[in-house]
């Protein structure tokens, strides 16, 4: 089965097809105008959605591998990102929940290592003692800007010009509209 997806606000036709090793059947046609609905898409989106949860396993891992050459060992990846979604802002627990689609449980328990090891600093609410805001400590501003220079030699490693920036942004345009759609499919139905 040939699967394609068709992003018509993007010219692909310098990309390269890259198929399981197992599919000897399949034939990427010269020209993908003339076979756009022949058999419906080149890459379905549960392979999608599968590539996307395999390269988050891999920054993650990516993260971890940063996280110890900086010596740091009392937290993981994923409270590393909670920490990078708070940047500069001071947050409540809502806001952060909304910034970064976290479960609530899961951010209890981030907050709570994140607060353990000095990277947030917690401020009670003058008119709801059981509500904080959340900030970065000047460890976990330090943290943030270690990671943060270590993105850029990947970024410099991954882009070589100007075509590599704007394919980046057409993969974030794309990533992010399919979060829209999937989240208010899931929410709405379709």
């Amino acid at each position: 089965m040939n699967h394609r997806i068709h992003y018509p606000f993007a010219n692909f036709a310098d990309t390269v097809a890259v198929l399981p090793a197992s599919d000897t059947k399949r034939k990427i046609p010269d020209n993908p105008e003339s076979d756009r609905d022949a058999d419906g898409p080149l890459i379905s989106y549960f392979e999608l959605a599968r590539v996307m949860e395999r390269a988050s396993r891999r920054f993650s891992g990516l993260l971890r591998t940063e996280l110890s050459k900086i010596g740091v060992d009392d937290i993981g990846p994923a409270q590393a990102m909670v920490l990078l979604a708070i940047g500069e802002a001071e947050l409540s627990v809502g806001e952060l929940l909304d910034r970064g689609y976290y479960m609530g449980s899961n951010i209890s328990y981030y907050l709570k290592q994140l607060g353990d090891g000095d990277y947030i600093d917690r401020i009670a609410s003058q008119r709801d003692k059981r509500s904080a805001r959340i900030r970065l400590s000047e460890k976990g501003r330090k943290l943030c800007a270690s990671l943060r220079e270590a993105a850029k030699s990947y970024e410099r490693a991954l882009t070589h010009g100007e075509q590599d920036r704007r394919n980046l942004e057409t993969a974030f345009q794309t990533l992010h509209r399919l979060e829209l759609v999937w989240g208010n499919a899931a929410r709405y139905g379709i």
